[in-house]
């Protein structure tokens, strides 16, 4: 499920099912993206242009934005892209049409799928690939450990689960 921050120029949603745990956002705008405040995400505490720009280096799609202020959305140009990301998902980035096992289609900028069988939130990874020792050729990806993902073999703990934030 989808949950909205809205802010003066900027509009941020995030979406915790298909989140992988990469930290972009921690990292990218920490005063924006705070684990340890309610709500966690603050659009206004940053600039609109710098938030959306962290967006984008979400590879799940899991973060997304609409401006407010009249500047651009998110665009890509020419056909999707797909990128095996080594021993993980698939990276997809591009206007990306996905329906769930519900039925419900939803167009997202970015995903990140299900290349191991075994995620709980198909298409989408869960990070199960982690817990089953998933091996496969690809990209390797740069994950920043953070508060959220404190192991890189781990995906989120219990305790810092962003649902109990807000």
């Amino acid at each position: 499920m989808r949950k909205v921050y809205r802010g003066r120029d900027i509009e941020v949603s995030f979406d915790l099912d298909i989140c992988i745990h990469v930290g972009e956002c921690l990292r990218g705008e920490p005063r924006v993206f705070k684990l340890d405040r309610r709500p966690w995400a603050l659009p206004d505490a940053g600039e609109a242009d710098a938030v959306a720009q962290v967006i984008e280096l979400c590879p799940s799609g899991a973060l997304q934005y609409r401006r407010l202020d009249g500047k651009p959305q998110e665009q890509h140009s020419g056909m999707a892209k797909v990128t095996p990301i080594r021993d993980g998902p698939l990276m997809v980035v591009g206007e990306i049409e996905v329906k769930r096992e519900d039925g419900t289609v939803e167009v997202l900028p970015r995903a990140t799928l299900c290349r191991c069988g075994e995620s709980e939130h198909k298409p989408f990874c869960d990070n199960q690939h982690l817990h089953n020792g998933f091996r496969a050729p690809g990209v390797k990806l740069k994950i920043h450990l953070s508060p959220v993902r404190a192991q890189l073999d781990r995906p989120i703990t219990k305790l810092a689960d962003p649902r109990r934030l807000d």
